[in-house]
């Protein structure tokens, strides 16, 4: 087994990872198929550094399991089809399976008619938004993703309470010679989980990504994490920070994800729905996949060659600092890939105690450990 101790990370390799999750779904009682999907993205996620959305959601899905919220054993439903637009139910169990089919059958749908329109309706967190934006270039169309979300966490411009989620929105080109252009980004500042991960890491926040319900900005990640979890007021800030910053325009950003990926399937705003849900109903988020075929559009072959020209004039950009380039959406993540497949996952030290627990608890064996 591989894993090695850096001080208090351990590192793990991403089968390990793959593995690990797919231990502990399987003994929640996930299907084999549905847990093995749903392991594999969220490997793919840790591998890419998007540690907010990986492994470390393990006991956030247990909570909900425990809450008796999430239906582990659920298997979508294809609801509407049409030729090119379709409708899927999560039927009230973890978004990642159906969002891979919603994803997977919007561009089987964009392949054949040159656009695939996909929603998904009673689903729950589904991840990163960026992984199925990925699938859809990996099939060479243009991907567009974005979701509703259960947990209030975003104040809006000028609020003191939160009505709204992170609503992430995803969209990816492929490219001919460069790696396709990424775009994974919350609609607030800072993703409720990247909180998390400064908090594992005990990492004072930076100045605007959270505010109390006075306004002023929360520094102290375990301070934060109560205005975001447990506190009626207060949160993250839209994308912006405040209304000097254009806050104005990650709110409404997060309205369009949520309209989307929420209301354009009858999935119900989590606001609405927090003051008659019922003990046991499951969170009824919401996603939207959309797929464009640029052979629809151009002569095959001649987008890509055009978004390969487009990211290289934006890398010839000159730096301001010659050791930090001028990068694209996608960069960042590619690279931390390689290194990742290299040095394998970090697990920080309070995140490995948890999942150790977590483990021990549904009886399956830690693999993560040095």
């Amino acid at each position: 087994m591989q894993g090695s101790s850096d001080g208090q990370v351990v590192r793990a390799a991403a089968e390990q990872v793959r593995e690990q999750i797919l231990r502990v779904l399987t003994a929640w009682g996930m299907p084999a198929d549905l847990a093995g999907a749903t392991a594999g993205l969220m490997a793919e996620t840790d591998l890419l550094g998007v540690d907010s959305h990986g492994v470390s959601m393990l006991p956030s899905y247990e909570a909900k399991l425990r809450a008796g919220t999430l239906r582990i054993d659920a298997r979508p439903r294809l609801v509407r089809d049409a030729a090119s637009t379709a409708l899927l139910d999560g039927m009230g169990g973890l978004g990642y399976p159906v969002a891979e089919q919603g994803m997977q059958l919007a561009v089987d749908k964009a392949l054949e008619h040159g656009v695939g329109a996909v929603a998904v309706r009673n689903s729950h967190h589904f991840g990163a938004a960026g992984v199925y934006a990925r699938m859809a270039v990996r099939r060479g169309v243009v991907g567009l993703v974005t979701s509703s979300a259960t947990t209030l966490i975003m104040v809006p411009t000028h609020g003191a309470a939160p009505v709204l989620g992170t609503n992430p929105i995803a969209f990816a080109a492929p490219a001919a010679q460069n790696e396709p252009f990424v775009l994974d980004m919350a609609t607030t500042t800072v993703a409720a989980n990247k909180v998390k991960v400064y908090d594992f890491h005990d990492k004072p926040l930076p100045e605007g990504w959270a505010v109390d319900g006075q306004g002023g900005s929360v520094t102290d990640a375990a301070q934060a994490m109560q205005y975001i979890f447990d506190r009626p007021e207060g949160g993250l800030t839209p994308l912006g920070g405040t209304a000097a910053m254009s806050s104005h325009k990650g709110y409404g950003l997060a309205v369009m994800a949520q309209i989307l990926g929420g209301t354009l399937g009858g999935s119900a705003m989590a606001a609405r729905r927090a003051a008659v849900r019922q003990p046991g109903e499951p969170d009824d988020i919401g996603h939207f996949f959309l797929a464009l075929n640029p052979d629809a559009f151009r002569d095959s072959g001649s987008f890509e060659e055009e978004v390969d020209d487009v990211i290289d004039t934006l890398h010839d950009t000159p730096p301001v600092d010659p050791a930090r380039p001028v990068l694209v959406a996608g960069d960042p993540e590619a690279a931390e890939r390689d290194r990742r497949l290299r040095d394998g996952i970090p697990i920080p030290a309070a995140l490995e105690q948890r999942l150790r627990a977590l483990c021990e608890r549904c009886g399956v064996p830690y693999l993560l450990g040095a």
